[in-house]
């Protein structure tokens, strides 16, 4: 372990002690606007950090109207040292959401006014390799309620690449109305509830609708089968929380010898619609983006690929 990985496992120090007033306030702001739960916590702990780790080390520095420019920039370089570009520019921007608020709040200058984020360059999208996924689903073989359980999961997230948050809380029935259910078979929809609370109705093939149709019978049999939630633990637990299914995902991973995470399905769904030319518009409806940002990363991955594959058509014929 380098001395850089190292220093990132530390734990975050997050008291910001004076400065947390705001940062309260802020949280509650976010809360309003009912962005998610994930979101919120992400935003609040970025601001404390900064102010923790960096703002209460500044003589003098006791209330945000005295953070400067220079402050934000020291941040990001010593952020930049230690993490990654991608992740030094998730801190930046959940820092400028709550530079801008305080500045329409109180009315103080905004330190970040005119900065830009860290730029992040651009990688290859980790998608599947071929028989990666034919691999998992044979190491999910057989009739037990676990190996059903595991194989449904695999197959929805082949399937619709929805994320894993969305997967998790899928439900059986609506607790707000029991006469309906996420799930329709008949159809093979499913509906989800995705960032910010917005609902959208993905579609599901067949294999997928016969593994979870399967999964569903065995899951009748479950002592905890009456939970609304879809996914159910083993040795009759309870609803499966969202580490409790990316466990499941590494695991499978481990026994069929693929290093694999649950976004790793999204990133293959995404890749690969666009690489058999599929509609731009309809991705993003079934993946529930609302800004076009992450079709130019995916478009750049399925060109990539369709280049590949017109070499060996192109230079096998050449002189």
């Amino acid at each position: 372990m380098t001395a850089s990985q190292s220093r990132s496992r530390q734990p975050k120090q997050l008291d910001a002690k004076c400065l947390q007033t705001e940062i309260s306030s802020f949280r509650s702001h976010l809360a309003a606007e009912g962005k998610a739960g994930r979101t919120v916590r992400t935003y609040t702990e970025a601001v404390q950090w900064f102010a923790a780790a960096h703002l209460r080390r500044q003589p003098g520095c006791t209330g945000w109207e005295q953070v400067r420019r220079q402050d934000v920039q020291e941040w990001m370089a010593w952020l930049l040292g230690r993490y990654s570009a991608a992740y030094a520019s998730n801190q930046f921007r959940a820092l400028q959401q709550f530079f801008k608020w305080l500045a329409a709040e109180d009315e103080i200058p905004d330190p970040m006014a005119g900065l830009r984020p860290p730029q992040v360059p651009d990688k290859p999208v980790p998608v599947f390799a071929d028989g990666d996924l034919a691999r998992l689903e044979c190491a999910c073989a057989g009739r037990s309620f676990q190996q059903r359980r595991d194989a449904a999961v695999i197959a929805v997230f082949a399937a619709t690449g929805i994320r894993l948050s969305e997967l998790a809380v899928t439900g059986i029935i609506q607790p707000a109305d029991p006469r309906h259910s996420d799930i329709d078979l008949w159809h093979r929809e499913i509906t989800v509830c995705g960032k910010g609370r917005k609902t959208r109705t993905v579609k599901i093939s067949y294999d997928a609708a016969r593994s979870l149709d399967r999964y569903l019978r065995v899951r009748t049999r479950h002592v905890q089968a009456y939970r609304p939630q879809l996914w159910l633990g083993t040795s009759n637990r309870g609803p499966m929380t969202a580490s409790g299914i990316y466990q499941v995902i590494a695991r499978r991973g481990r026994q069929c010898g693929i290093e694999v995470f649950p976004h790793q399905f999204r990133h293959h769904f995404s890749h690969t619609w666009l690489d058999r030319g599929g509609a731009e518009g309809d991705l993003m409806e079934l993946n529930g983006w609302t800004s076009p940002q992450m079709l130019r990363r995916y478009g750049a991955s399925a060109r990539s690929a369709s280049a590949r594959r017109s070499y060996d058509r192109i230079m096998d014929n050449a002189p």
